[in-house]
This record gives C-alpha cells, sequence and structure tokens, in this order.
C-alpha cells in the first residue's frame, strides 16, 4: 500500500541550502549573455578592421594608379560609342568624396576651382582632360552622386561634348 507521501508529486531535488540542483542561476545567464555580447563585439570589431583595410588598400591603389597607355584609344571608342547611343557624355570615374582634400565640399557647391581638390587618380585625368580634351572642346563636370546619411558620398566626373 502506498502512502499518501508517496503519491504526491516529487519536485525537484534540492541542493544544499535548498535551492533545486537543476534551476540556472543568474549568474550563469549573466555568464552565457556576456560571451554572447563579447563575440558579437569581436566579430563586428573584425568586420571593421577588414573593412577599414580593403578602404586603405583601395585608396593606395586610387592614389598610385595612372593612365593608361592606351586611353586614348579606349577613351575615343566609348565616347564614340555615347555618341551613337544619342549621349552627350561619359561618367570616366566614380570614387569617394572623402578623397577629395575637402571632403567634395567645392564640388557640391559648384565652386569654380573644384578640381583643386582633386587627389591620386581624379587628379591625373582631370589633368589630362586639361592638357588634351579640352583644348579639342570636350567639357569635364563633377557631381556628387549621392548622399548617404546626408552626406556627401562618391563623385562622379563626366566628360561631355
Amino acid at each position: 500500500m502506498t502512502t499518501p507521501e508517496a503519491s504526491k508529486p516529487q519536485g525537484p531535488s534540492p541542493a544544499p541550502g535548498g535551492v533545486p540542483a537543476q534551476l540556472i542561476r543568474p549568474s550563469e545567464l549573466k555568464r552565457i549573455a556576456d560571451e554572447k555580447e563579447e563575440a558579437a563585439i569581436t566579430e563586428a570589431l573584425e568586420r571593421k578592421a577588414k573593412l577599414d583595410q580593403q578602404h586603405k588598400d583601395l585608396y593606395k591603389e586610387f592614389t598610385e594608379r595612372h593612365l593608361r597607355p592606351d586611353a586614348d584609344k579606349r577613351f575615343s571608342e566609348a565616347v564614340r560609342q555615347a555618341a551613337e547611343r544619342g549621349e552627350r557624355e561619359v561618367q570616366v570615374l566614380r570614387f569617394p568624396s572623402k578623397w577629395c582634400t575637402d571632403g567634395g565640399r567645392a564640388i557640391n557647391n559648384a565652386e569654380a576651382d573644384w578640381p583643386r581638390t582633386l587627389t591620386g587618380f581624379a587628379k591625373e585625368s582631370f589633368d589630362a582632360f586639361d592638357k588634351w580634351l579640352k583644348p579639342m572642346g570636350y567639357k569635364m563636370r563633377a557631381e556628387i552622386l549621392d548622399f548617404p546619411g546626408g552626406m556627401p558620398g562618391d563623385i562622379g566626373l563626366f566628360i561631355g561634348w
């Protein structure tokens, strides 16, 4: 025969101090959450470092890049094809506004001396335009192409005829 106490549902077995042994302690939950947060922070920092390195590599390439020996032939073909499509200009370069000495301010404000703010390959491209294309009647303009977060983003250089 069973006693009334034996038929009672048994609760968790208590550990020393009367707390059920299977209950997870808040300190353990805090440790788990802290580890997860630290892993997320580490991953975010690694992603940012990788992205920063990619930007540095791109900027280095931009500052060390030069016009190709066949640039005149490639340019002539590109503008011929654009004219055959009925277009009056081509975009010849796109780069981040932060690569200008003023962050793109002069271009954004359509200042006449915006070319002085160009650096790297953009400056070399403008100098080539100024030397060879401008005397032939070509025109160059610069434009802020996007405004991420309300700030100037990429710049486009366009050559028209």
